[in-house]
């Protein structure tokens, strides 16, 4: 694409979503110029991903040492332990902030100066990619802009959303049990702005074109900075009329749209994320018809896995894989079972019956997790998400107590692996993380329970030990390494899920059927006929041991990433 065409486009986008209002001329010059600054490749798209990438989830300070920048202790940590396991890094919002953990940013610009610098986050670049947040919806209240806000000054005096407290919001859908909007005293007399997350987390008004021009600058500050994942935090919140429910209104998705062409018009190679904690079909709606995110949250895996596990029946995990449709070329999932937030109960919405949903609440709180709640439409409260350690919920099952946590928690990462996409692993997932409950009770944060952050050295001490985190650290970067290196599991590969049994999971990758994972997600031993499987002739890569001879036998949580037979013998 020449840059007048892309010039076009751009215009285009911005007239659909500021209507009948005039495009701002010389915004967009100074924008298209910028671009063009970065632009780094002007070929074919290239190839964006492959079995072999991995991705982890931390935040800046996961790890700490005395006297080393945090940031600096996050590499040394990545180069002694996972230099050849993962491809890219996720480091959550690392900017100066002042509440939710960094998502309501003070300076987009800035590192945080606890954490380190941009020569710590450009030395973890240049061995990994970087996945960067793009916090769009709102910013802190200690920002330049809202403080020029409150003082009637440019820029800011207009980058936010003023609203009469007695406007009926009622459709608006809120993802906390907290007031939308917030008064706050001005130069200009009281003010009531919205605020979707929190009165320190402002949204900002994307009506606003100005608004809009800036954020897309800081985009390109990240492109410039080496970032080649870019996440759109919350951005299904972006777009505000009163009347709506204010979630995914058109102009959120064109936005997207925008932000898409961009990255791609830079360097064919970057990848945009939804970030959209919502009902599956709204989710996946931000791949749009191959022209919007390339990558979508996969947020019914975690919980619906977990439920697999607690009931030890597979039903409705494979009841929503099979109904996963096909997606556009150009866009995979993005898998994971823990991320720094709580495990998604919108997500079930439409999946799960009210009472499975209620009863796997119950169940949580019982193994040391808690539950935060959104605010209805109705005034009244419900479930948002289920706040615990991933290692904690696997903790037992419905059919009580067991020693098998362990093993039920390394099968719940094999099968999330197993899936189409790509895996994601938070890093307290994979250091064996429990509940921090000690961090709840001094933040009294629900969402602390999995933030905690680690001594290096203890850490060191233990993952060079014999104990829990150990084992399941070597374990699961041994399943990381062997995944690597199975052309199946390339994230475009199909998928398609086999009914054997309720206690198992089955799942067949591969254009031409060539790898199934038989997983079995119950404290029993199974024994599954071959009959009943497309094919089980073949190696089982994880342990290395041929299978399908003649019944199959599972040990309870044992999962096989069955290779067939023939694709066997050419290896």
């Amino acid at each position: 694409m020449d840059q007048s065409e892309f010039a076009g486009r751009l215009r285009e986008r911005l007239n659909f979503i500021y209507g009948d209002t005039k495009v701002s001329e010389k915004f967009l010059s100074a924008l298209l110029n910028s671009i063009e600054e970065l632009r780094t490749n002007t070929g074919k798209n290239l190839d964006k991903w492959s079995e072999k990438d991995i991705i982890l989830i931390t935040y800046g300070d996961s790890i700490k040492r005395t006297n080393e920048s945090p940031l600096k202790t996050l590499g040394n940590f990545l180069i002694k332990y996972l230099e050849d396991s993962i491809s890219c890094v996720h480091i959550l919002p690392f900017f100066p902030y002042s509440s939710d953990d960094g998502f309501s940013v003070i300076d987009y610009r800035k590192v945080h100066p606890d954490l380190g610098n941009w020569n710590d986050i450009e030395m973890i670049s240049g061995d990994y990619s970087l996945m960067t947040d793009l916090v769009i919806n709102h910013i802190s209240k200690e920002s330049k802009w809202f403080r020029n806000f409150l003082e009637g000054k440019s820029p800011g005096d207009n980058f936010f959303i003023e609203v009469d407290p007695d406007s009926d919001l009622s459709k608006v859908v809120r993802p906390r049990s907290l007031p939308l909007l917030s008064a706050f005293d001005t130069r200009k007399g009281r003010k009531y702005v919205w605020t979707t997350f929190s009165n320190d987390q402002i949204d900002l008004n994307f009506a606003n074109q100005e608004v809009l021009f800036e954020i897309l600058k800081v985009l390109l500050f990240y492109f410039k900075r080496g970032a080649k994942i870019i996440r759109l935090d919350a951005i299904a919140f972006l777009w505000k009329e009163i009347g709506t429910s204010c979630l995914h209104l058109p102009q959120t998705h064109e936005v997207v749209k925008l932000i898409r062409d961009i990255a791609e018009y830079i360097d064919p190679g970057i990848i945009i994320i939804t970030e959209t904690n919502v009902p599956n079909r709204e989710n996946i709606s931000y791949f749009g018809e191959g022209d919007e995110a390339h990558m979508v949250y996969q947020f019914s895996l975690p919980s619906l896995l977990l439920h697999a596990f607690f009931t030890a029946d597979s039903k409705y995990l494979n009841t929503w894989a099979n109904s996963i449709s096909d997606i556009p070329d150009g866009c995979t999932f993005f898998n994971f079972t823990a991320s720094h937030d709580g495990i998604g109960v919108r997500p079930l919405e439409g999946i799960l019956p009210q009472n499975e949903i209620a009863e796997l609440i119950r169940a949580m709180r019982s193994f040391g997790g808690d539950v935060s709640t959104k605010r209805n439409s109705d005034g009244s409260d419900s479930p948002y998400e289920m706040n615990i350690a991933y290692l904690d919920a696997l903790k037992n099952t419905s059919l009580g107590k067991d020693n098998y946590q362990v093993e039920r928690f390394i099968c719940s990462q094999t099968i999330m692996m197993s899936f189409k996409g790509i895996p994601a692993f938070y890093i307290h997932s994979l250091l064996g993380t429990h509940n921090f409950t000690e961090g709840v009770r001094l933040t009294g944060m629900k969402r602390t329970i999995n933030r905690r952050r680690w001594n290096a050295d203890e850490l060191y001490r233990l993952l060079s030990d014999e104990n829990e985190h150990s084992e399941i650290f070597k374990e699961l970067k041994r399943r990381i390494d062997i995944r690597k290196q199975i052309p199946a599991f390339h994230p475009d590969c199909k998928q398609k899920i086999l009914h054997v049994n309720n206690n198992t999971f089955a799942l067949l990758r591969g254009d031409e059927d060539d790898l199934l994972t038989l997983a079995n997600i119950s404290p029993f031993f199974v024994l599954i006929d071959p009959q009943n499987l497309l094919f089980a002739k073949g190696k089982d890569l994880i342990t290395n041991k041929t299978v399908g001879q003649g019944r199959i036998a599972l040990d309870p949580y044992q999962v096989m990433w069955i290779e067939k037979k023939e694709d066997c013998l050419k290896r």
